[in-house]
């Protein structure tokens, strides 16, 4: 009996030293707070679109890495062009288990509509990468160019559907800056995701759009749609052929096909609920730069054509605040601000 009773104790003292191990235990989760329940990663868009792919990204490399001892559970709450997950976030004040996924529309829509929240609401945790945009177009256009697109769209006037995701959003945003840089104008078509305007642009039912590569990639291999210039200083580094012996790299930019603006991008940024404390900030952000030097996460922007970027603290506020200026004074000059 002794013997037995013995034995079992060596084995729950190995099993107990193999679970808190420090040599297993990653460096995020080595600090002083770490989740205590499942975590709910909240996306302000519907599913398949940029941000959707973003969170759902983040969570596999959490699980293939083990690098939280908690499950994480995605929930896309895209209502309201997004702002019903930063509602959302809002109403998680001081909880650190809910974590939210979006781009700079977080700080952009407070400034054309009123929202249900201030972005006084949500703490910056990090900003991860940049989406590149592309010029689409379905394959039966007529147009085999930007500068044709352009021309038709002049011709055609307000006729001349532009799709995107969301309304006011970047997608809308980048519609307006296309045509202060043309001349031209266009019908902008909001639908709830990058996905759903992909298939839209596929099947015809507008004649452009400006997703970004991952969002349209599925249907550019399908040979429904093709890009005509990205919306950047230098081509996409990405040498993979898509369609046709055509790949990332033959896509001119925006500037060598004779259209503007010139370089646009947007940011994806993840956020925590205000009164969330700044250990807990800590730990999510130490989670997230973990996540960034796996080789899913480069290989993801690599499929993506996104550019790196890491913004953290007062270099990420600095951002936000700049681009908060910069837009709102646009904005003013299109009428979006709220009387």
């Amino acid at each position: 009996m002794r013997r037995t009773a013995l034995l079992l104790s060596l084995v729950l003292g190995l099993a107990t030293a193999i679970l808190i191990s420090p040599a297993l235990i990653s460096p995020a989760l080595a600090q002083g707070w770490q989740p205590q329940r499942p975590v709910e990663f909240v996306v302000a868009a519907g599913p398949g679109g940029g941000t959707d792919q973003f969170a759902r990204l983040v969570q596999s490399v959490i699980q293939k890495h083990s690098l939280l001892r908690v499950p994480v559970i995605v929930a896309n709450k895209g209502g309201g062009a997004g702002t019903e997950a930063f509602v959302h976030g809002r109403a998680s004040a001081g909880n650190p288990h809910v974590v939210v996924f979006g781009t700079n529309n977080v700080w952009l829509m407070p400034l054309v509509t009123r929202v249900g929240y201030a972005l006084a609401d949500l703490r910056p945790v990090a900003a991860m990468a940049a989406d590149e945009f592309l010029l689409w177009t379905h394959t039966d256009a007529p147009w085999s160019d930007a500068r044709g697109l352009i021309a038709a769209a002049r011709e055609r006037g307000g006729a001349f559907r532009m799709g995107g995701s969301q309304a006011r959003d970047t997608d809308h945003i980048l519609t307006k800056q296309i045509e202060r840089a043309t001349g031209v104008n266009m019908t902008y078509v909001p639908f709830r995701s990058g996905g759903e305007v992909a298939v839209q642009l596929a099947g015809g039912h507008v004649d452009a759009n400006t997703n970004n590569p991952a969002e349209n990639v599925a249907q550019w291999r399908g040979g429904r749609v093709r890009p005509l210039c990205v919306f950047s200083q230098r081509r996409l580094a990405l040498t993979e052929k898509v369609h046709n012996g055509i790949g990332w790299a033959d896509i001119p930019t925006c500037g060598e096909a004779g259209i503007g603006p010139a370089q646009f991008n947007m940011p994806r940024t993840v956020w925590l609920p205000a009164r969330t404390t700044d250990a807990q900030l800590a730990f999510w952000r130490s989670l997230l730069d973990q996540v960034r030097q796996t080789p899913e996460w480069t290989e993801w922007l690599q499929r993506g054509s996104q550019s790196a970027m890491w913004r953290t603290g007062a270099e990420l506020e600095a951002l936000i605040r700049e681009d908060e200026a910069a837009s709102r004074r646009d904005f003013a000059s299109y009428g979006w601000l709220p009387e």
